[in-house]
């Protein structure tokens, strides 16, 4: 620690005195409460609880307050919390398919079986400031169209039916569980699926952006994205079936991708798959479209070299906790580390002052 830094430990304690101060703000301005930054900040909120693989929407509300809006922070305080949590169990593997939709979009099929739900989106916005907002007032009730009561099914299933799509492979052992054991390479696809699920959204971004400029010869259709609440359940053994604990709030994408095919395999579509906690898709689909980059080796593809391509620079670099504490770790103290290092650079300079001229020569 700064022990060294005048006052020490009671600096510390006004740092932190001041950082609640400044976590504040201008008192005479109305406090934020968790139920403001919960349902106005939602999506906040969804990235908050995504990243850290907690479903709670108050306690990443909370952890968005303390945090002063920084969604690193409060991601980090929310994995933080839920090592502390005990594990009874684990549920049933959720039926996206009976999702309740509130947006339901398929960039292939325009008539898509089901109907085409718009939802709550930015895409048809302006992008311009809406000053409206700034008045405080009430803002007027707008239409909303009620999520869709029946279940819609996958468009994926229609190409597969056709013999167009690659057949999932099944597993029937129980995937590894990244937060209970240390990430393993290589990884298989449930692995890696669990770490982009929870790894940065800007860094995935970044990485499915490369892969759509070429770098990996990429190209994806969105076959469907979907949003909405699924249920949560789990078997009792105790009962000897599975009850409903719950619902919770989901954003679905698969891409569709061209296979040119191989020596065993005919020509046909893949899929890259993204499934990530809230109203989260450019998420969902930037974690797609790098599952898909990331599958070149087990479709028998060639490597590209590309970056979205390298398994372990992914998934190693793709956590933004990991990647803060090892970066943050830098402003702490490294006062032995810097000395050792400016008694090198001393004697070095040292040596070449004091070497004749032609030396090198």
């Amino acid at each position: 620690m700064y022990v060294a830094v005048k006052g020490g430990e009671r600096a510390i304690e006004a740092a932190h005195g001041w950082l609640a101060e400044e976590r504040r703000g201008d008192p005479g301005v109305a406090g934020l409460s968790l139920g403001q930054v919960r349902e106005q900040l939602s999506l906040a909120v969804n990235r908050v609880m995504a990243e850290g693989s907690l479903y709670d929407p108050d306690l990443a509300a909370l952890a968005i307050k303390q945090a002063r809006g920084d969604l690193i922070e409060a991601i980090f305080l929310m994995r933080a919390y839920r090592t502390t949590l005990p594990r009874f169990g684990a549920s049933e593997p959720v039926e996206t398919g009976a999702m309740r939709c509130d947006r339901r979009i398929s960039a292939v099929f325009k008539d898509a079986p089901g109907g085409q739900v718009l939802g709550p989106t930015f895409d048809y916005t302006h992008r311009l400031l809406d000053f409206a907002l700034a008045a405080e007032g009430e803002a007027p009730e707008a239409a909303r169209v009620e999520a869709a009561a029946e279940a819609m099914p996958h468009i994926m299933g229609y190409l597969s039916r056709e013999g167009l799509m690659e057949r999932e492979a099944e597993g029937t052992a129980a995937p590894p569980d990244m937060t209970r054991a240390p990430m393993e390479l290589p990884a298989d696809r449930a692995l890696r699926l669990q770490a982009l699920a929870r790894g940065d959204e800007g860094f995935l971004l970044g990485l499915a952006y490369s892969t759509q400029r070429g770098y990996a010869r990429n190209h994806a259709f969105v076959a469907e994205l979907r949003i909405g609440a699924v249920a949560v359940e789990m078997e009792i053994p105790e009962l000897g079936f599975a009850i409903e604990l719950g619902e919770v709030v989901l954003t679905e994408c698969e891409t569709v991708n061209q296979f040119t095919g191989s020596k065993t395999e005919p020509a046909q579509f893949t899929r890259g798959y993204g499934l990530v906690f809230g109203q989260t898709e450019r998420k969902a689909i930037a974690m797609a479209l790098v599952d898909r980059a990331l599958r070149w080796r087990e479709l028998g593809e060639e490597d590209q070299g590309a970056p979205a391509q390298d398994e372990e620079f992914v998934l190693m670099h793709c956590d933004n906790i990991q990647a803060t504490g090892f970066l943050e770790h830098i402003k702490l103290p490294h006062y032995v580390d810097f000395q050792s290092e400016l008694e090198l650079v001393r004697k070095l300079r040292a040596g070449a002052a004091g070497e004749p001229r032609g030396a090198d020569e």
